[in-house]
């Protein structure tokens, strides 16, 4: 549409509603011209189904645009970014000194088995059919099994003696008789010729995937959920994993460090600029939304703050494993150090 210079408007829904039945997405109706008119197109929020009346207007005042700071030329018109920077205020304006994400974290989706119903297993389900523990990978299957920001062994052995599902079917190279009979049964029931295992050699085998320090949520309606995996297990699709990099030879990522960032809501703000948007205010974030998302440049914090932060966090995951509540001094940190003066309020 950039390349034709088609397109003449977007106007976008922006109501905690949804608009089609049966479809979450963002629902946004794009007009469009075949003509030389124009080298500019225009965004536009739709509040309420009575502005819905706006896009007369619109059309009957064609080919010239209503004054709005939300009219952009072609050439300005980036196709690799989120285009909610062209119709929505973006958060990341309020701070200085962002880099992406991907700087210091890497973000990969959780494992996906291709048939949740044959791999997971809990206590009941292993001992109906003789599967030995020691062939079964821990791992969180539910978002909600992880309700608070720590995720503890403690945690796990209480999802285990409630027989929730946190085992994973995890046999490859296995002799056992009764490993082989459910890897049978698996082929009677055709689980092997599902999408995803069909190619995977062998069928049964998982995804090599590393247990991530940090998980996140792959979809939220009050913010994103970041969750430190103290227990070291494996998650499915239901969180993103996130593996902190070593920036070079001699500097590793502190994770504690990065974790108390990310609990913050200054990162949860800035990170909400690369959001998938959905309705009834539904957001989805996609690995590469968070990796190409911003966030403050921490290597710039000096060591003093740096302790500083961690000491707070450390107050703040005692005051959340004793059923307590945070609060936001690291935040304030944040803001002090990073916030734009003129756009924080």
């Amino acid at each position: 549409m950039i390349k034709s210079k088609a397109l003449r408007h977007v106007i976008v829904f922006d109501f905690e509603e949804n608009v089609f039945d049966d479809a979450l997405t963002t629902a946004s109706i794009i007009l469009c011209a075949n003509d030389n008119l124009t080298d500019s197109a225009q965004f536009r929020n739709v509040e309420s189904l009575q502005d819905l009346s706006t896009i007369d207007a619109l059309i009957s005042d064609y080919p010239n645009f209503s004054a709005t700071k939300q009219t952009y030329p072609f050439s300005d018109l980036n196709p690799e970014i989120k285009w909610k920077a062209y119709y929505r205020k973006q958060n990341g304006l309020k701070f200085k000194n962002l880099v992406p994400f991907s700087t210091y974290a890497k973000v990969v989706r959780g494992i996906a088995t291709g048939s949740n119903e044959y791999f997971t297993f809990n206590i009941f389900r292993a001992k109906e059919f003789l599967i030995k523990e020691q062939y079964l990978l821990p791992c969180i299957r539910s978002a909600r099994d992880a309700k608070t920001a720590f995720f503890t062994t403690q945690d796990f052995e209480v999802l285990k003696n409630n027989d929730k599902s946190i085992f994973l079917f995890n046999a490859q190279k296995s002799n056992d008789t009764h490993v082989l009979s459910y890897i049978r049964k698996g082929e009677n029931e055709e689980v092997n010729k599902k999408f995803l295992t069909a190619n995977r050699t062998p069928w049964y085998s998982l995804e090599n995937r590393q247990p991530a320090p940090i998980w996140v949520s792959v979809f939220n309606r009050t913010g994103l959920r970041f969750i430190r995996n103290e227990a070291n297990i494996s998650n499915l699709t239901s969180y993103h994993c996130i593996y902190p990099k070593q920036t070079n030879l001699f500097f590793e990522i502190d994770i504690d460090l990065l974790f108390a960032y990310l609990l913050t809501n200054t990162a949860k703000q800035i990170f909400e600029d690369n959001s998938g948007q959905y309705g009834n205010g539904l957001q989805k974030f996609e690995p590469n939304d968070l990796n190409k998302g911003m966030m403050v440049d921490s290597g710039l914090l000096d060591r003093h703050t740096q302790k500083a932060i961690l000491g707070l966090y450390k107050e703040y995951r005692t005051l959340i494993l004793n059923n307590q509540n945070g609060d936001d001094k690291i935040d304030k940190i944040l803001i002090d150090k990073y916030s734009e003066k003129k756009h924080y309020t």
